[in-house]
């Protein structure tokens, strides 16, 4: 049974426009790579119609393959701010943030001005996510999460906040994930039967790299990495690449409230001794990518979308159990 791990599905949307923008963009005596004076309308229809018929697909694939499985509802709401230790709200933001700077990029692609292309970027991003939030409120196994809407508001308003005032991103909201495994040995059900942890995150977030990548929380990092330059005066020497990230996560999640779950007539539970669910609090050196001098106009493009990603760097861990470590390569 699937759970309430979804935040991420509209990367994949969100990378169908890119192609398709780059596909079918009009190509003229400007620079493909260029940003036009004014607004250029065979680059704004060729954004403008190839995001609607992304969205209207993912919209649609979405429904049949993931909400179809369970009963619809009339429209209700849902209190999930407890589930997963906060790690799927810290991912709604992260979500409307690079949703947000992505689409900012790709309007001032097409020559819309910039006070315009930051409130596209903001509104298109909660507009995104929103409509994820409105299939949950008719679906038995979910409901509309006030929370989660508000976590993506704050996700684009932190990165709208930012480019008004700064015209920059000081602050960036990133992301890492590694594949985790898990164990394999039998946890014995009531009234009987087994099972194992493995079966369990198998069922959970899937279990090929690309599934444990978006869905496993067990494995994600969300980080508010900081440009320390951009906060200084201009000549200082400083590297202006070099930030210094913060990241938040949760560990031995195994279900979204609670380790405790139903299969068929068993319940499962595993030991808080063993497996205490607890959050991690770390930092860790972060590279800026958009701060790196190139001057190929596509690797610059590339560099951007690659900034959603906190670059593996040494990390000090402190977790909710009182302890203190440190990982010489932290992902």
């Amino acid at each position: 049974m699937w759970t309430n791990v979804r935040w991420k599905p509209p990367i994949l949307a969100f990378l169908g426009v890119m192609w398709g923008v780059l596909a079918f963009g009009q190509k003229d005596t400007l620079g493909f790579w260029d940003t036009p004076d004014t607004l250029h309308k065979g680059r704004f229809w060729a954004a403008t119609g190839t995001g609607i018929v992304v969205y209207t697909g993912a919209v649609i694939s979405l429904n049949e393959l993931w909400y179809t499985e369970y009963p619809r509802t009339s429209f209700h709401f849902f209190n999930d701010i407890k589930e997963w230790q906060q790690m799927d709200k810290a991912g709604h933001m992260f979500t409307s943030y690079f949703e947000s700077d992505w689409t900012y990029h790709l309007a001032r692609w097409t020559g819309m001005n910039r006070k315009s292309s930051i409130w596209t970027g903001a509104l298109v991003a909660v507009g995104l996510q929103t409509t994820l939030e409105v299939l949950d409120g008719f679906s038995s196994e979910w409901g509309f999460s006030p929370y989660d809407f508000a976590f993506n508001v704050a996700g684009a308003g932190m990165w709208a906040g930012q480019q008004a005032g700064w015209n920059e991103q000081r602050i960036r909201m990133k992301m890492s994930t590694t594949h985790l495994t898990y164990p394999q040995e039998p946890i014995m059900g009531v009234p009987g039967g087994t099972t194992t942890l493995m079966e369990r995150t198998d069922d959970l977030f899937g279990e090929n790299l690309l599934q444990t990548f978006l869905k496993d929380y067990n494995a994600q990092t969300i980080w508010m990495s900081v440009n320390i330059h951009s906060f200084l005066k201009e000549e200082s020497r400083f590297p202006k690449w070099l930030n210094i990230a913060a990241g938040y996560s949760g560990e031995n999640m195994f279900g979204g409230f609670e380790n405790k779950w139903e299969e068929g007539p068993n319940t499962f539970q595993t030991s808080d001794l063993e497996y205490p669910r607890y959050r991690q609090f770390i930092l860790s050196p972060d590279i800026d990518l958009t701060k790196i001098n190139v001057k190929s106009k596509p690797l610059k493009t590339l560099l951007g979308m690659l900034n959603i990603f906190k670059f593996p760097a040494p990390a000090l861990i402190i977790n909710g159990k009182g302890g203190v470590e440190w990982d010489w390569w932290y992902y």
